[in-house]
């Protein structure tokens, strides 16, 4: 018998396959005309899905929108599903108060996913960034009780096995996103073992890793990344949702103070070529990024955004540049968070203590949207900070209190999160411990 009951609107068909696809999840729907008295016994569940699409050949946008604010005032939980009809329309549904927005076409596991998390009420976390520090962050944090975590990935890399395939196939880089699949996989440990799997011999294979080959592969198949990485997610049973940032290719873009202007994010990184201490001004993409519809909708209906860590341009700023998710970010009223990086990095954040990232952070977005900055006390082996020296790095110190307060309003939280023992790394269970602290701070205050 089923526990849950949620209302729907839309086509017949579609109700029937919700319920297949629901019925082991304990959860059924039943449909409903719009506008038609709700059922005693559904008043008290409040929840409907509805499919715009569906509204949108029956009745006018004027009257959708009314009878969403309706629902919403009568404080129902409203998942809208529908084709993708611009920022804007996200951006008005979202302010009636449409809890969550699922567009065409979609996984049923993610469906699931998200249907289940707002039954149970789970507090919806975004992730973004890249890198090994995005992996780390989402290994960290998956099992974290009464959560619904997005990971948005940034796409701009062009280097190594990533490189390579955008070069060859014309596919929006796979490396980031695999990580994400990887971290959030529930599949055996012998699937996840073959996705980082990574050719050592073979002239064409060579340094390419079977993750990044099948997730170029599904694209050519599915005629996009963002199709590609919803099917290979359903092949890792992923345990929360994996988006890319932005659909098109593009590239970075920086402008270093001295006036010279670099392309790509490989070169931008690696520092060569250049005194690795001359500061970034400026970094934008050629040609403008377009964000990905799904990932402005994740953002949009976000509880908590974590920005970071990971390099603090190539794989940070560089989704903060993109217009759509500014706007985002600036009308969600999630809060956001700042995870700060623990070591420098020559050619991006040489001599930087925490203070200079996040002034960098801020004045690149243009203005300050953070709640939160979270920067690590941990003091590090010195044979560690040793060890780093010879490479150009050294650990990113908290600075000064008054130069946070000259930047940002966001509460700054000193924590030990931090390990060394092979290399310097956020530590998985501490990180997690202190964003639960974070959440549980979150919730209180309303």
């Amino acid at each position: 018998m089923a526990q849950h009951k949620i209302l729907f609107v839309g086509v017949r068909r579609d109700l029937a396959e919700f319920n297949e696809i629901f019925l082991k999840a304990g959860i059924l729907f039943y449909q409903i005309t719009p506008g038609a008295p709700l059922p005693r016994t559904e008043r008290r569940s409040r929840m409907i899905v509805i499919d715009l699409d569906f509204l949108a050949g029956r009745y006018s946008e004027k009257k959708i929108q009314a009878y969403l604010k309706r629902l919403c005032q009568e404080q129902y939980r409203v998942i809208c599903i529908a084709t993708f009809r611009g920022y804007k329309t996200l951006r008005e549904y979202h302010k009636l108060g449409v809890n969550d927005h699922i567009l065409k076409p979609f996984s049923p596991r993610e469906l699931v996913l998200r249907v289940r998390a707002m039954i149970e009420r789970r507090k919806r976390m975004a992730c973004l960034g890249g890198g090994t520090g995005l992996f780390t962050l989402l290994t960290a944090l998956k099992t974290i009780p009464g959560i619904l975590l997005t990971s948005i990935v940034n796409m701009s890399d062009d280097g190594g096995s990533s490189g390579r395939l955008r070069s060859s196939f014309g596919v929006l880089p796979p490396g980031d996103i695999r990580r994400s699949l990887v971290a959030l996989s529930n599949a055996p440990a012998v699937m996840n073992e073959l996705m980082r799997y990574r050719f050592v011999r073979g002239q064409e294979l060579e340094d390419h890793s079977v993750g990044n080959l099948l997730l170029t592969a599904l694209s050519e198949i599915k005629g996009s990344m963002a199709e590609a990485v919803r099917s290979l997610g359903d092949i890792l049973n992923v345990q929360g949702v994996v988006l890319p940032i932005s659909k098109n290719s593009t590239r970075i873009v920086a402008e270093f103070e001295d006036g010279t202007v670099i392309r790509g994010e490989s070169l931008i990184s690696e520092g060569k070529g250049r005194v690795p201490s001359l500061k970034i001004r400026k970094i934008w993409h050629e040609p403008e990024a377009v964000c990905e519809p799904n990932a402005y909708a994740s953002l949009l209906h976000a509880d908590l955004i974590l920005i970071g860590p990971g390099d603090l341009y190539t794989s940070v700023i560089t989704n903060l540049v993109i217009p759509e998710v500014q706007k985002a970010l600036v009308k969600t009223p999630a809060k956001k968070a700042y995870l700060c990086n623990l070591m420098t990095k020559p050619g991006e954040t040489a001599h930087f203590d925490a203070a200079e990232h996040v002034r960098s952070l801020v004045v690149s977005f243009g203005r300050d949207i953070l709640d939160y900055v979270i920067v690590s006390n941990t003091r590090f082996s010195q044979s560690a900070v040793a060890r780093y020296a010879k490479l150009g790095q050294r650990p990113v110190l908290a600075g000064r209190q008054r130069a946070f307060r000259e930047i940002t309003r966001a509460k700054v939280i000193l924590a030990d999160i931090g390990h060394d023992t092979i290399l310097v790394r956020h530590d998985e269970s501490k990180l997690r411990r202190h964003i639960i602290k974070l959440l549980a701070q979150i919730s209180r205050a309303g």
